[in-house]
C-alpha cells in the first residue's frame, strides 16, 4: 500500500496511488498539512481541534476548536486562511472521513488544490503536523484544564500567539 492523491473530484472517490517521500516544499504556500488532535473538558466532553501548517514556514495557519468538524466546515475555515494567503498547492492529510469526503474534494478541485493522503497507521508521512502536534498538546493541552469550549479556544489562541 503506497501513499493516495486525488487530484480531480471526476474521480470521485477513486484514489490513485502515488509513492512521494515527505520532502520540505521549496517555498511558502505550496503545501499545507492538516490534521486533528482530540482533548476533552474539566467536564468530561470532547473536543476536537483542527491544526494546520505550511510545511515551509512551520507557520501554524489555524487551531480551530469545536465538539465537532464535518468536512464542509474543513473547507470553511481553509477559505478563512485562503482570504490572507491565497491557496496552497498542495494539501496532506491523513484519511479521515473530513478529508475523505465529497465537499473537500469538490473544494480541492475548484480551487486547484491537490489533496495528499498518507496511507493509515503511517503518521510519519505527515510528520510536519504530527511535530507540530506533539508540540501543541505538551505545550498547551497538557498544561491546561479547560472548562468550556469557550475557555479552550481562548486559551489555544493565546498560545498561537506566543
Amino acid at each position: 500500500m503506497r501513499p493516495v492523491c486525488r487530484t480531480s473530484c471526476l474521480q470521485a472517490h477513486r484514489f490513485v496511488p502515488v509513492d512521494l517521500p515527505l520532502l520540505r516544499p521549496a517555498a511558502p504556500n505550496l503545501t499545507w498539512s492538516m490534521d486533528f488532535v482530540m482533548d476533552a473538558l474539566a467536564t468530561g466532553r470532547r473536543i476536537k481541534c483542527l491544526t494546520c501548517v505550511d510545511d515551509f514556514t512551520k507557520e501554524c495557519l489555524t487551531v480551530t476548536v469545536a465538539f465537532g468538524i464535518s468536512g464542509v466546515q474543513v473547507t470553511r475555515i481553509l477559505d478563512s486562511i485562503a482570504l490572507l494567503r491565497g491557496y496552497p498547492a498542495t494539501i496532506r492529510t491523513d484519511q479521515g472521513p473530513e478529508f475523505t469526503c465529497r465537499a473537500l474534494d469538490q473544494w480541492a478541485y475548484e480551487h486547484g488544490v491537490e489533496l495528499r493522503l498518507i496511507q493509515p497507521g503511517k503518521p510519519t508521512q505527515n510528520g510536519f503536523i504530527e511535530s507540530f502536534n506533539g508540540r501543541f498538546r505538551d505545550e498547551c493541552l497538557n498544561e491546561h484544564w479547560f472548562s468550556d469550549v469557550s475557555h479552550a479556544r481562548k486559551t489555544i489562541s493565546e498560545w498561537r500567539q506566543d
